[in-house]
């Protein structure tokens, strides 16, 4: 029997065999130049500046993530009936569900505008791509089939629950293996057993855990509760993702004007910058590598403040962060902000890209839409089981100041006194 193998930090062996035609399917697009573009996406952007370890792609995310729901289906087919095209479609939209990321994690989305779940469906569906000629070859409805699932269009609404749900495979995986990857002991979980309680409610089709599930799932938040506040909110990291963003912004900024001497039009960094749509082919040629070789350039910039922003970047000399948490009012921030601001104008400095507010918005976990199916076989939600989500499901509250080196001291003065 023809066999490949991965050995991966987080699963361990990911086997394919060759002569079962699904996994046979699931190595070509493996193999797709599409899909090995990730290997030069880095999954957690500017992690490794606070993390080294984090230097992990969103190529081996992905296939963890294809691995993840394929342990999820194994233990779904012993108790219900999966079609093998349904299983097929699922672990290939698995695998291929960051096919679309832009460099940098999130960060590059945001300022360019550019989607990368509607480029992930434009490389799917677009013929001249080696994913999409490898899935029609196996059947020629796969392709919309994948996208089907990935906008969350199934009769079968678990099939969707395993892409996108509160524990869907994607998020099984990342918090193992950016807890792993960045050593930081915060993300471990017991995924065995989460995985042995799963199950499906038959009347609704969605995913759900059996009682036997709770303490797993529980401990399963908390671990997603403890990487957003030890890793995804690093202040660390934070600071390098809003330099990051000042830097793109201001190449922006300069493009527009006719003032960005690097890249040319025709380059996708270029075009992604202005918001222009890229061919799948342009696209691409666009990953993390592409960013930093425009980083490395703009160092030399004429412009003195692209030029300081990228050489921090690359030497990691990030602003320094100052907590701003006593401070309750918004009113009063606002105007500590002002005041830094004003003193900064009149040093010369320019406080639009040499400081920054951050207080972080996103939620470690929604309190809607997880399910566990109790003894009863009645559907209810975790919430109303678990006295944990009450205290885990509030927004993580940061309130800093990041601030150029150069300036931490006047900013300090400010912020000292500033009376409550």
């Amino acid at each position: 029997m023809a066999e490949k193998i991965i050995r991966d930090p987080v699963h361990d062996v990911i086997a394919f065999s060759l002569d079962r035609p699904t996994d046979a399917l699931l190595f070509q697009l493996l193999n797709a130049a599409e899909f090995q573009r990730l290997r030069r996406i880095r999954q957690l952007g500017m992690a490794n500046m606070a993390y080294p370890g984090a230097d992990h792609s969103r190529y081996s995310h992905s296939v963890g993530v294809m691995e993840t729901a394929r342990k999820i289906l194994h233990q779904l087919t012993r108790s219900f009936t999966i079609s093998e095209q349904d299983i097929t479609a699922c672990l290939a939209a698995a695998l291929l569900h960051d096919l679309g990321h832009g460099p940098f994690s999130h960060v590059f989305e945001r300022v360019s505008g550019v989607d990368h779940e509607d480029l992930t469906r434009l490389v799917i569906l677009d013929s001249s791509t080696e994913v999409n000629q490898i899935l029609s070859r196996h059947d020629s409805t796969l392709p919309q089939l994948v996208v089907n699932l990935l906008n969350g269009d199934c009769p079968r609404k678990f099939l969707c629950d395993i892409l996108s749900s509160q524990l869907d495979a994607d998020r099984l995986d990342y918090l193992l293996r950016d807890n792993l990857m960045t050593g930081s002991q915060y993300g471990n979980y017991d995924l065995s057993w989460l995985l042995h309680a799963l199950t499906i409610d038959e009347p609704t089709q969605r995913l759900a855990v059996t009682w036997k599930g709770v303490s797993a799932v529980e401990a399963y938040l908390q671990s997603r509760y403890h990487m957003y506040r030890n890793v995804y909110f690093h202040k660390v990291v934070r600071s390098g993702e809003g330099m990051l963003r000042l830097a793109l912004q201001r190449a922006k900024r300069l493009a527009v004007q006719g003032r960005l001497t690097w890249p040319r039009e025709e380059n996708p960094v270029y075009q992604s910058l202005m918001g222009l749509k890229l061919d799948v082919a342009e696209f691409a040629d666009l990953d993390d590598v592409s960013v930093l070789h425009c980083f490395k350039l703009w160092t030399d910039s004429e412009d003195p403040v692209l030029a300081n922003l990228c050489r921090g970047l690359l030497h990691r000399r990030l602003f320094k962060t100052i907590d701003l948490q006593r401070f309750s009012d918004k009113s009063q921030i606002d105007q500590i902000l002002a005041q830094i601001s004003d003193a900064m104008i009149s040093a010369d400095a320019e406080p639009a890209y040499e400081m920054f507010y951050d207080e972080p918005t996103d939620l470690p976990y929604q309190v809607s839409g997880l399910f566990v199916k109790d003894n009863h076989g009645k559907l209810r939600e975790f919430s109303t089981l678990s006295p944990m989500v009450e205290s885990l499901g509030g927004q993580l509250f940061f309130k800093r100041l990041h601030v150029a080196a150069q300036w931490r001291e006047l900013a300090q003065k400010v912020v000292n006194a500033t009376v409550i």
